[in-house]
């Protein structure tokens, strides 16, 4: 095993380049990453590289220390050369724990890399599915199908069939209708109660969640998705077992043990959904509750109540789904426009 690595008697304000054994420091601080730190060894590899990088980099100083305005040159290259902010941000993390270890030996009075930021990756458009595929997907009652096409769509499951596809057709609508999150949906009671996090108000025909950072608010709930439900409740009771605790009880949504259903299975059951109605975008509860988001925008334009609808306590956040919008206009403008850039 190598020994510690002891600081030498050395200057706290020299520079870790004007060392004439930089190198030999990289290789003692990847010992001490891989036996103090104990990092995977896919990291090691990638910090041998980023640091083999900076190695090559610094002896283009002619021994001059390495300082801020350097590693932003050097990031600045990297992006130049086309590497992805993500890459970037990985690399100077390393650089960055390399000269952290290098302080705490007295090697550099000062991290060069402490304040370096790489560039903004630009964040991607959420992914939502047209009109006709969510319709498709919330409408879809595997009830309804041929057996055939029952058989070849999901797998045999000891939970009866009536029940699986009547729990899956309630929450697909559920999800589409209202733009909840899936956690929402997970912790939705039938009925109201002073524990519940959320519940249906059958009358009114609202959903009442709470979201992040334990915002309440109320949602309104489709036709669709309102039958949908009540579909649900006629099977719902035969997954109570006689053991079972008043969560599950209270719970709206019921897994094929008799518990609150998780939100894996909800992710698991909407893409079995998806596939069996003929979708092939890979489906998520999130897609839908983008889905809602950017048809209510397209329809009505009113921006403040998609982020009433939606909870989020910042519009910045659901400004996102104008650019999905002006994506959807864009694409109707070059389909039928005739001085449009149409492409081949």
């Amino acid at each position: 095993m190598t020994a510690p690595v002891q600081p030498p008697s050395t200057s706290s304000s020299m520079s870790a380049s004007t060392l004439p054994d930089l190198r030999q420091r990289v290789a003692d601080y990847l010992v001490h990453a891989q036996t103090g730190r104990r990092l995977a060894e896919g990291t090691l590899v990638n910090y041998r590289r980023d640091l083999d990088d900076l190695l090559q980099r610094a002896q283009t100083l002619g021994g001059a220390p390495i300082e801020s305005q350097h590693i932003r040159r050097w990031a600045a290259q990297l992006h130049a050369a086309g590497m992805s902010p993500r890459a970037i941000a990985a690399r100077l993390s390393a650089w960055r724990s390399f000269f952290r270890w290098m302080g705490r030996l007295g090697l550099v009075a000062a991290n060069p890399v402490q304040d370096i930021r790489p560039p903004k990756a630009p964040k991607p458009l959420p992914k939502a599915l047209s009109v006709d595929q969510a319709v498709a997907l919330a409408a879809f009652d595997a009830q309804a199908q041929t057996p055939e096409a029952l058989r070849a769509a999901r797998p045999p499951q000891a939970e009866p069939l009536a029940t699986r596809s009547a729990r899956a057709h309630a929450m697909a609508e559920l999800l589409y209708s209202s733009g909840l999150r899936v956690s929402e949906l997970t912790g939705l009671d039938v009925h109201a109660s002073p524990t519940a996090r959320g519940w249906i108000d059958w009358d009114a025909a609202e959903a009442t969640v709470t979201g992040k950072g334990n915002k309440r608010r109320s949602v309104p709930i489709g036709r669709p998705a309102l039958l949908a439900l009540q579909q649900w409740l006629a099977v719902r009771t035969s997954l109570l077992r006689p053991e079972a605790d008043a969560d599950a009880h209270a719970a709206l949504f019921l897994g094929a043990r008799g518990g609150r259903i998780t939100p894996q299975r909800v992710w698991l059951e909407l893409r079995e959904q998806a596939r069996a109605a003929g979708l092939d975008a890979r489906v998520h509860p999130h897609m839908l509750r983008h889905s809602f988001a950017s048809h209510v925008l397209q329809s009505s334009g009113d921006l403040r109540a998609v982020q009433e609808l939606l909870g989020h306590s910042s519009i910045a956040t659901t400004q996102v789904y104008t650019r999905l919008d002006f994506q959807h206009l864009a694409k109707v403008y070059d389909a039928a426009h005739p001085r449009a850039r149409k492409k081949p």
